[in-house]
């Protein structure tokens, strides 16, 4: 069976044959923020003028928003990590559900369409399956900006009815949501007077979308607060802007050398971005040592640490499933609690698969600690499962093989490379008689066992 030469199938035809027990050695390079460059290119929208974006990563979600920008008119030029924005010439109409379907980012852009052109449209979100993750807070916001909002056969459709702008409102948000935090950000920038934003999300991805709108010439005030002050203004201009490191992927790596007993170095990065996730690491058993942009890790034996997952700055969801495989195999029980997503505990079931002692109750998991691990193929569910798989895998003496990768490259740039770099025999391999058919995520086929073997 042959599949179809897109690049879904493609990537669901790939996997990561990891052999482990390996030591990690040397540095890592960290990547543009994924989580940065995904508002900050729906960002460019608000102006006429040319946005310059540096130190971008390459990866499937950039891919994807890039997409979505093209359809409404925008144009794209990359070169390295540069990207080259020109919204002057937008078409305001409806974006195509298959183009948002797979990205929930691709939402941020109603509050820059909606603001500079008085209406959007735009299909309900999609993303990883890790919850409801609902919008509720982005319509409640903009509607109290002005905004007349329909939610018509699952599209959003947003405009103004009674002013020729959005005029500023003192808004407070029932949960600190990031999404609904920069999409309102982005929408008081060009609104009439002044917006407040109560009980707004502080994570430092807000922070740099609020630096890059300011230098675009926004008055932003007080991000990475509670409370957030905008003063609308009548225009923005172009501005050149590089993206904040991404404290996910090295918060990753650092837990990958932790899990092996590893010591590397990660730079650059803010290490402020990662400070719960470094006292975690340290009081786990791990020496952490900070200079300047680089956090360097020397692993040691791991003990049995609880965590609970909390908006920033607290213990960031999106490291929940990285964190839990390094508890697998610390000594003693641990106790780990996702409060962000109710339905982030997808590798629970894949870790216990590959001999760890798991049990989970609501959405939270109770680990007692094993000696070792062993080598499995199992598939990803999502993004951040897939890399805790991965770390999972680097523990183990035998082979593993890991699929899901059409999750990890969503938001990992060249993770088995910067593995390899560090010394881990981790290699990504095709099976070609795979297709999306026959891919399962809880029950691989004989089929395709016998594909793996031979790859």
């Amino acid at each position: 069976m042959v599949c179809e030469s897109n690049n879904k199938s493609y990537l669901k035809s790939q996997h990561l044959k990891i052999i482990g027990q390996n030591t990690l050695r040397g540095k890592v390079k960290i990547s543009g923020a994924k989580n940065s460059a995904l508002v900050l290119l729906a960002a460019s929208l608000l102006t006429e003028e040319k946005t310059i974006l540096d130190n971008v990563p390459f990866l499937t979600d950039i891919d994807k928003m890039g997409n979505i920008l093209k359809n409404l008119g925008v144009k794209l030029r990359s070169k390295d990590h540069q990207l080259i924005i020109d919204s002057k010439n937008i078409s305001i109409q409806e974006l195509p559900y298959e183009l948002v379907n797979g990205l929930r980012a691709s939402f941020f852009c109603i509050g820059a369409l909606l603001t500079r052109f008085g209406e959007a449209s735009i299909p309900l979100p999609g993303g990883c399956n890790i919850g409801e993750r609902p919008i509720n807070e982005h319509i409640n916001g903009l509607r109290a900006l002005g905004a007349e909002i329909i939610i018509d056969k699952d599209v959003v459709k947003a405009k103004l009815v009674k002013k020729s702008k959005l005029l500023g409102a003192n808004i407070r948000l029932n949960c600190p949501s990031v999404g609904a935090t920069e999409t309102l950000i982005m929408a008081a920038s060009l609104a009439e007077g002044r917006t407040v934003i109560e009980n707004a999300a502080r994570e430092p991805e807000i922070q740099d979308l609020c630096q890059m709108l300011n230098k675009m010439g926004a008055k932003i005030y007080d991000s990475g607060k509670e409370k957030i002050i905008i003063d609308g203004v009548q225009k923005l201009h172009g501005c050149t802007h590089k993206v904040i490191p991404d404290r996910i992927e090295a918060g990753t790596f650092l837990i990958a050398a932790a899990a092996t007993s590893s010591s590397i170095t990660v730079s650059p990065i803010i290490p402020n971005h990662l400070e719960a996730v470094l006292n975690k690491l340290e009081e786990s058993g791990s020496k952490i040592t900070i200079k300047g942009n680089s956090i360097s890790i020397k692993g040691n034996e791991i003990k049995a640490v609880d965590i609970k997952t909390a908006p920033f700055p607290g213990f960031p969801t999106d490291l929940q499933a990285p964190f839990m495989a390094l508890m697998t195999i610390a000594k003693g029980k641990s106790k780990i609690t996702e409060t962000i997503f109710e339905k982030r505990m997808n590798h629970v079931d894949l870790l216990n698969q590959m001999g760890s002692s798991i049990t989970l109750k609501d959405n939270t998991a109770q680990i007692n600690g094993v000696k070792k691990l062993k080598g499995m193929t199992l598939v990803g569910l999502d993004l951040r499962s897939s890399a805790a798989l991965i770390i999972a895998a680097l523990t183990t003496k035998n082979v593993s093989r890991i699929y899901g990768l059409e999750h990890l490259d969503r938001g990992y740039e060249n993770f088995e490379l910067k593995l390899s770099q560090l010394g881990t025999n981790v290699k990504r391999r095709t099976t070609k008689n795979i297709c999306e058919s026959n891919y399962k995520s809880s029950d691989i086929n004989e089929e395709m066992k016998s594909a793996m073997k031979a790859a």
